[in-house]
């Protein structure tokens, strides 16, 4: 399973792996164990994997103790995994740190020695938890790991082919034609199945949803279970949150009210809860930018917000409940392009997952004006140019989910913006055309947009 994450692990050895270790972050079950030792194998001429899960008491025993004479210490963990050392050429895998923040500390002083290099991973939130006794080494680089987006779903699944039609006839403007449908196909097998790497590999291996959705659930137990676990005294405010996200979504809007958690709640009572949820990287929020300029964030409001589950395939198994027939018939109708209803959910969060996954915060605006109809604008998500400029530098973009559409709100904020926003993106069902400064994109394209 190829995942783009790796190209970045190979930037890291090659231009800072001397000088630091990588952590990689990233909720569970994203497969974060696995791209490391895929790419340990791939890359170096040896690696140790250390499990802290399963780690014996001999191991733990020589970060304790042998710290203090690197020599004697590789000695130890090489004679213990049977594998030899080779300056510049072993990397160490720190598998599941958070069990033994003990190993985090030592990365310091063993960056600082410079033989071999360091690799971390482990669960996200727990790592963030287990600190109150260590000093967080600065040695660390961070690389955030998230589910599969739709061209890694393709490449997963056999369709190397179709990543190659989708990037050239975007990079060319030209329309897809004949392969519309194949690609438009492809991209609705990806809202069912989603993006997480047991889902996906459940799917080539049986081709049967009732088993990819019996994975999904499994998933989902597992993150309530984490939120129980891990945050304390937030738990039953992020719990109700994150079964509360399917039906903020279906809001014509997707903003999340909170008065749908209880009459008095208030964004001071569950500011930490979603922030906690973000953390850990289980969901994905959008919050409402203002004025749309360079800097969206300078003009977020952090009480107008849309919760997005970070993958969508789980979003499907938690927006349709454990009725076996109800989820079956779901996802039929997902698959031949015949759900009307929750249909603009889960597009709309499949775009803020494959937004997210290209590394961009996500901001959307929203203005009601009950006096002036022309000052009511929705925007689905607004994008600042990587490259800093005086003008025209941010991207409006609307998701749509049906062919026949309105763009009554995108006129009207590229009037009232037209110092800041220049070409706009509609993502919707049809093929590839432009007008107007108006660039219209298969949802499918999502990944492949050069945001600079």
């Amino acid at each position: 399973m190829r995942r783009k994450i790796y190209e970045r692990l190979v930037q890291w050895k090659n231009n800072d792996a001397p000088d630091t270790a990588v952590l990689i972050d990233g909720a569970r079950r994203v497969g974060k164990s696995y791209v490391a030792e895929q790419f340990a194998k791939a890359e170096y001429k040896s690696y140790i994997l250390i499990d802290f899960n399963i780690a014996p008491h001999e191991v733990k025993a020589i970060f304790e103790e042998d710290l203090d004479d690197l020599d004697v210490f590789f000695k130890k963990i090489s004679s213990y995994y049977a594998v030899p050392l080779y300056v510049g050429e072993t990397l160490f895998i720190l598998d599941e740190v958070q069990e033994f923040p003990r190993a985090r500390a030592a990365i310091k002083y063993l960056v600082a020695d410079g033989r071999y290099h360091y690799l971390e991973t482990g669960s996200l939130i727990s790592i963030q938890e287990n600190v109150s006794h260590i000093v967080i080494p600065s040695e660390e680089d961070h690389i955030k790991m998230y589910p599969l987006d739709f061209e890694e779903f393709l490449l997963a699944t056999g369709r190397e082919g179709l990543v190659d039609v989708i990037s050239s006839h975007l990079r060319d403007k030209e329309p897809m034609g004949a392969a519309h449908r194949k690609a438009k196909d492809a991209f609705r097998e990806y809202l069912v199945v989603g993006g997480m790497p047991q889902a996906v590999v459940k799917w080539v291996e049986t081709s049967d949803l009732k088993k990819v959705d019996a994975v999904k659930r499994r998933i989902i137990a597992l993150y309530r279970a984490d939120i129980r676990k891990h945050a304390g005294k937030y738990a039953m405010k992020a719990e109700a949150i994150f079964d509360e996200i399917p039906g903020q979504l279906q809001k014509h809007d997707k903003k999340f009210r909170l008065a749908a958690l209880g009459e008095e709640a208030r964004t001071r009572e569950y500011g930490d809860a979603f922030l906690w949820l973000k953390d850990a990287m289980t969901v994905n929020v959008a919050y409402n930018a203002t004025e749309p300029s360079a800097g969206l964030a300078l003009s977020a409001e952090q009480s107008t917000m849309k919760c997005y589950l970070a993958d969508t395939g789980l979003l499907v198994s938690l927006a349709f409940g454990a009725n076996p027939k109800a989820v079956e018939d779901a996802h039929r109708r997902i698959m031949f392009d015949s759900l009307s209803f929750n249909e603009g959910m889960l597009i709309e969060n499949a775009v803020a997952q494959m937004l997210t996954a290209q590394g961009l915060d996500l901001f959307f605006y929203s203005r009601y004006d009950k006096a002036n109809a022309e000052e009511r604008m929705e925007i689905d998500f607004l994008v600042a140019n990587a490259e800093m400029r005086r003008k025209k530098n941010v991207t409006a973009v609307e998701v749509k989910s049906e062919k026949d559409y309105s763009t009554s709100s995108l006129d009207k904020f590229r009037a009232k913006f037209a110092v800041n926003v220049g070409e706009s993106i509609i993502l919707h069902p049809g093929d590839l055309s432009a007008s107007s400064g108006i660039l219209r994109l298969p949802l499918y394209m999502t990944p492949w947009i050069d945001w600079r």
